[in-house]
């Protein structure tokens, strides 16, 4: 069947966010496959760096107002939406007093990490899902970009496995070089446990979870890996390239007929 829905969940996206690798491709990745005829989707955190004014930014109350548990604590998800100017791509936004109001992305202004980033992560990821399936729409393909992204890939498998909008989509993670240092969260694996997901399931990794361990749980279960940078940790390229799953190197900067050829081998 050939790929005709794809759902882009960045870690970052330029203009709302300064411009690095990362960010750059979460908005020319989306861009120029909406520009070959895909349908499209595509979802970002609400950084409390995003001016929101500039952006132009406004809350969809339709799909707001659902709380997310983590950790037995509630927190509220807030949706809001912006298209980019020229390309006009619209851009979901998963908001959260708790954890997007502080200006850093992944650390403060000291260099620390953030010690809640993996709660961050797991309530990105569950409210990027549970508003897909508000939208009742169906992706062929997810493709996640970034360390926020990381964790989709398990609860699509194992937790939302017999939601309709995701039984039968396949799951694309790119590598990306990434500076985040240290763990991501002393409980994180506890808070993980959702649905079918258990502290068994989590058991082959380590309890402390760093950047590392993270990109690994996203790299069992996606369907296929991308290389989209050209210098990610080797450690990271032997262990994806190990798993004998579809695998994209590193295409270069004109990578646009590579990806949408990689999508349709899945």
């Amino acid at each position: 069947m050939e790929v005709k829905k794809i759902l882009f969940i960045n870690t970052e996206t330029v203009p709302y966010v300064p411009e690095n690798k990362l960010s750059a491709m979460g908005k020319l990745v989306p861009e120029k496959i909406q520009s070959n005829g895909y349908e499209i989707r595509t979802f970002m955190p609400k950084w409390g760096c995003i001016n929101e004014r500039r952006g132009m930014l406004h809350e969809v109350i339709r799909l707001s107002g659902m709380n997310i548990i983590i950790d037995d604590t509630d927190h509220p998800l807030i949706i809001k939406v912006a298209s980019i100017p020229v390309s006009r791509l619209q851009v979901y936004f998963i908001d959260n007093d708790d954890y997007f109001t502080r200006k850093g992305i992944e650390h403060d202004e000291n260099g620390e990490t953030f010690s809640d980033n993996g709660e961050r992560a797991i309530f990105f990821a569950r409210g990027v899902l549970e508003t897909v399936k508000k939208l009742r729409w169906t992706p062929d393909v997810i493709h996640c970009q970034g360390w926020m992204s990381s964790i989709v890939p398990l609860f699509v498998k194992e937790a939302y496995r017999d939601e309709p909008c995701f039984r039968d989509c396949k799951i694309v993670s790119s590598l990306y070089k990434s500076d985040m240092t240290g763990i991501i969260g002393e409980n994180f694996k506890n808070c993980l446990t959702f649905g079918d997901i258990t502290k068994d399931t989590l058991s082959s990794y380590n309890d402390n979870f760093d950047l590392k361990e993270l990109e690994k749980l996203a790299i069992d279960y996606s369907d296929g890996i991308i290389e989209s940078d050209s210098d990610i940790m080797p450690e990271l390229k032997v262990y994806a390239q190990e798993k004998n799953k579809p695998y994209l190197s590193y295409p270069g900067e004109d990578f646009i007929e590579s990806y949408k050829a990689f999508y349709n081998t899945l």
